[in-house]
């Protein structure tokens, strides 16, 4: 009997250790392969309203260093820096649209330091108004429609010579992602992105930043680290990834402007976003001029 019960005893354990290792491999795979976490379909129509937080005062004045073209290759778009530029940048705006006070004077600031930025008007005077149904107006809205429709303003850039990149707010980082997708550019960064997915990460094509915060609920840091873990597998590619602390969603560029580290944050989220560019844009506008002097 005392045998039977140590033989018992014995085949116990060894169920409960193949058991445990068998959980632990599971585990250790679906952490592997998992494409994606993702909040249930209701957490993520609450977390979208982050995206609305902090609109835009419309009516604010100020210097534009820029002007608005009502025809740009297809669509309206906010034109500043010198056309001569030989690096362009198009930026895409949040669910506010490319009137934002903000965003041109972000557009301003880094025309500044030698770059060609276009604003295009990507929602068709449409944008997102206080009071209305988001998830009515999200549907006519579409981030993958808004890239095609981008596109021939971006092989006019590149046809005059122009290295392009690509920033995208928000919606806006949707649609830097579809076009990432593609040939068309050569580097972009996308802030506080939204409807972004792990997936689409993997299809990426050039060189991306993925600029994220603390306590943005539609882009959460665990999303955003599955982000860094799908671009390192992409050696094609150069790619940076980095959390601001204690900022919410629309930190770099609806932020509050009477909160001193909010203002300081967008400003170094703007700087990363110039460094970036200068980074992977200058090579190619160099060998474009290196070509046509040689004749090439």
């Amino acid at each position: 009997m005392a045998r039977a019960g140590k033989g018992s005893l014995s085949s116990l354990l060894l169920l409960l250790a193949v058991v445990l290792a068998a959980s632990t491999a599971l585990a250790s795979a679906e952490e592997a392969n998992a494409p994606l976490v993702l909040p249930s379909a209701r957490a993520a129509s609450s977390s979208s309203t982050s995206c609305l937080d902090n609109p835009p005062d419309m009516t604010v004045t100020g210097a534009e260093a820029g002007q608005t073209a009502p025809d740009f290759h297809g669509v309206e778009a906010y034109l500043t820096g010198s056309r001569r530029a030989h690096r362009a940048i198009v930026l895409a705006s949040d669910y506010y649209g490319f009137e934002a006070p903000k965003l041109r004077q972000i557009a301003d600031q880094v025309a500044a330091l030698g770059y060609y930025v276009v604003v295009p008007d990507l929602l068709h005077r449409d944008p997102f108004k206080d009071g209305f149904s988001f998830e009515e107006w999200i549907k006519t809205h579409s981030p993958a429609d808004a890239a095609e429709k981008v596109q021939p303003l971006i092989a006019a850039l590149t046809k005059e010579g122009k290295s392009v990149g690509f920033g995208g707010y928000c919606w806006g980082a949707k649609v830097a992602v579809e076009l990432a997708k593609t040939d068309e550019i050569q580097a972009v960064v996308i802030s506080h992105p939204s409807l972004v997915t792990v997936h689409d990460m993997k299809k990426i094509k050039c060189h991306i930043a993925v600029l994220g915060g603390e306590y943005d609920t539609r882009s959460p840091p665990q999303l955003v680290q599955q982000f860094q873990r799908v671009l390192e597998q992409n050696e094609a590619i150069d790619h940076m990834v980095k959390i601001f602390p204690r900022v919410p969603h629309g930190f770099a560029c609806r932020y509050n402007s009477s909160d001193p580290f909010a203002v300081k944050t967008a400003e170094e989220a703007r700087e990363d976003m110039a460094s970036w560019f200068t980074k992977h844009l200058k090579h190619e506008s160099e060998s474009f001029q290196f070509q046509r002097a040689a004749g090439i």
